[in-house]
């Protein structure tokens, strides 16, 4: 019986000990993505920043510019890539909506990202754009892969739509979670008006005539949760000029925006609870329940070889067999 016992558990054994790195290098890089329904929304502040006046043409110091983020999955046309990309595929719509002190529109570009729900790399396919323009990103955007590492990754720039290191500068604590901090420099650079400007009247085709551009730079911050590759906090010190043409009369550049962009404190709290929910469950796969199933593995081994040892210790002697008295002589 106790043989029998011990083959049982050695089977277990062998089953949570082959478990274990199956958990992590098998089920993990296959369960572990980003959900094609998910909605995010993030609001950002800059306290005290300069903004153009279109009606005048001058930068002028204001309260507040608020800018929300909103991030969509967009599932229907997630499930309509999928047919050709043979991948599990995420689409967000995302849209940047800036608003000034009082409320009113400052600008707003929307975004279409697509990438590959599991590792994050952007999936080529018709409808990525940036304010209507097609692009073909390079790097990430928004989220770092599971698992990020201590090292630099390409990410791509929505406003330049050009893709540039974000380096790795070390590692911080926030809000209890150990984070990676990242950091990117955009230098000077020319990009395109928005398709949507807050003045009647003002498009992008009526600045171009005037021969007047818009340049852009930016340092860009991350904080990122390196488990589950969240940023839970990140902030941008951002300028934007127009330069040249006949719009600007005798100057030579106009600032059209400049301030430091930082996370609202309500939302990084959000954040932050979200990451550590969804921290614990990436650890499930890929600490907790392998290093699980091979401790229990190792207990069962050790339990299966000490009753295979106590089924085999010699038992009681047997009895001595009796046997009747040899027969003694008889005399004649």
């Amino acid at each position: 019986m106790r043989r029998k016992a011990s083959l049982v558990l050695l089977a277990f054994a062998v089953f949570c000990t082959a478990m274990s790195p199956l958990m992590r290098w098998y089920a993990f890089p296959r369960l572990a993505k980003i959900p094609p329904s998910q909605y995010q929304e993030a609001v950002l502040e800059a306290d005290d920043p300069t903004l153009i006046d279109y009606g005048s043409m001058k930068a002028k110091k204001i309260d507040k510019v608020t800018i929300v983020q909103t991030l969509k999955g967009n599932v229907e046309a997630s499930e309509k890539i999928e047919k050709t990309a043979d991948r599990d595929v995420v689409v967000w719509d995302a849209l940047s909506y800036v608003q000034d002190a009082d409320g009113k529109m400052v600008s707003k570009i929307p975004e279409r990202y697509i990438f590959d729900a599991h590792s994050q790399e952007p999936v080529h396919a018709t409808g990525e754009a940036v304010d209507g323009d097609p692009v073909k990103r390079e790097g990430i955007e928004f989220k770092w892969p599971f698992l990020t590492e201590k090292r630099d990754y390409e990410y791509f720039d929505a406003q330049a739509r050009i893709t540039r290191p974000i380096h790795y500068k070390g590692t911080q604590n926030f809000r209890g979670l150990e984070v990676y901090y990242f950091e990117q420099t955009i230098p000077w650079t020319k990009v395109p008006f928005p398709k949507t400007m807050p003045v009647k009247g003002i498009t992008p085709e009526s600045l171009a005539r005037t021969g007047t551009t818009r340049w852009y730079t930016t340092v860009r911050k991350f904080w990122v949760e390196p488990t589950t590759g969240a940023p839970v906090y990140g902030e941008e010190i951002q300028n934007n000029e127009l330069r040249g043409g006949t719009l600007l009369g005798d100057r030579d550049k106009v600032t059209v925006f400049s301030g430091h962009v930082k996370m609202r404190e309500d939302y990084i709290e959000d954040t932050v609870d979200l990451v550590k929910s969804q921290r614990v469950l990436v650890l499930l796969l890929t600490s907790y329940l392998p290093w699980g199933f091979l401790g229990l593995g190792i207990l069962l081994l050790a339990l299966s070889l000490w009753l295979e040892a106590r089924s085999r210790r010699p038992g009681d002697p047997a009895p001595t067999a009796e046997t009747d008295p040899a027969p003694q002589p008889v005399n004649a």
